[in-house]
């Protein structure tokens, strides 16, 4: 496969993977963090260019071998046979494997929240809670209530995305994080979390909302 470095090209690959959402999500947000300074040192292969039928999103060369090396997403397109499949290309899951990420399309910020929350936060965060962020410091609270957290793996995982990538987080007065919402290499949201005594208090749709919003105000789509 050959791999995407002219910055035009990478451009007209989000142009066209948009085109075919919500179907392209897989790869779309790994190509916009990477035409947007590239945070996560991903790259963008294609089988072909640029009548490519395979896009796979991955680490560059340079991190690879690490923690991320096996944390991929592709999709292809349909060779369309018909007038209708030609006329509006289909596409599938090529596949993926995660490895410590689990599986995050399940969890993806841009889900099924994301167009009926933006823009429709009418009051912002309860009295005495502010939208802030989250710091170094707060990466073993993370690794501890994260799904998949609770071992060495996970920590500089969760450490790398909350250095790299945009996150949203609820705090009360004294600055202590109520509700998170993390984001990664791919635009989804990895790690959402509401502390067990901070809940029902709709902290959670105000740090989705905010975070849609603000992934919206960059490119991304919001959509289920």
């Amino acid at each position: 496969m050959k791999i995407l470095t002219c910055s035009a090209h990478l451009q007209h690959l989000e142009e066209i993977l948009r085109k075919s959402l919500p179907i392209a999500l897989p790869v779309f947000g790994a190509v916009l963090n990477i035409n947007r300074g590239n945070p996560g040192q991903f790259e963008v292969l294609v089988d072909k260019w640029p009548e490519f039928g395979a896009v796979l999103a991955r680490p560059s060369g340079e991190v690879a071998s690490g923690d991320l090396g096996r944390c991929r997403r592709g999709v292809t397109r349909c060779p369309g046979t018909c007038q209708a499949c030609s006329e509006q290309p289909w596409w599938e899951v090529l596949g993926w494997d995660l490895g410590v990420l689990g599986s995050t399309l399940g969890t993806a910020l841009l889900g099924t929240l994301g167009i009926a929350l933006l823009g429709t936060l009418e009051e912002g965060p309860a009295p005495g809670v502010r939208v802030g962020s989250l710091s170094p410091s707060h990466v073993d609270l993370l690794n501890d209530t994260w799904p998949y957290g609770g071992n060495a793996r996970s920590r500089r995982f969760l450490a790398e995305i909350l250095g790299r990538f945009p996150q949203v987080c609820l705090q009360d007065g004294s600055g202590q994080p109520l509700a998170w919402v993390l984001t990664d290499h791919f635009g989804t949201g990895t790690h959402s979390y509401t502390l067990p005594e901070h809940r029902r208090h709709g902290h959670m749709q105000v740090a989705l909302t905010v975070a849609a919003q603000r992934a919206h105000a960059r490119g991304f789509p919001t959509f289920g």
